[in-house]
């Protein structure tokens, strides 16, 4: 599961794909909280904002690990 560089390699294709739709669905999620946030207690915008890194970090995770050709 490691190639020569020291990174983890992930052959089987399942991990990409699986990581662009957690990106989407919590992209998803945070626009369907948004509305709640913005309307409410300055507290409630927290869950928006986690949806939203959590989006972020999942294209991350995707791109670091789409294989190089």
């Amino acid at each position: 599961m490691t190639e020569g560089s020291g990174r983890l390699s992930f052959s089987e294709g399942y991990v990409v794909p699986i990581l662009g739709l957690l990106s989407l669905v919590f992209a998803l999620m945070a626009g369907l909280t948004a509305g709640r946030a913005l309307s409410g207690d300055p507290a409630d915008a927290v869950l928006p904002v986690a949806f939203g890194l959590g989006s972020i970090v999942a294209l991350w995770l995707q791109r670091r690990y789409t294989p190089k050709e």
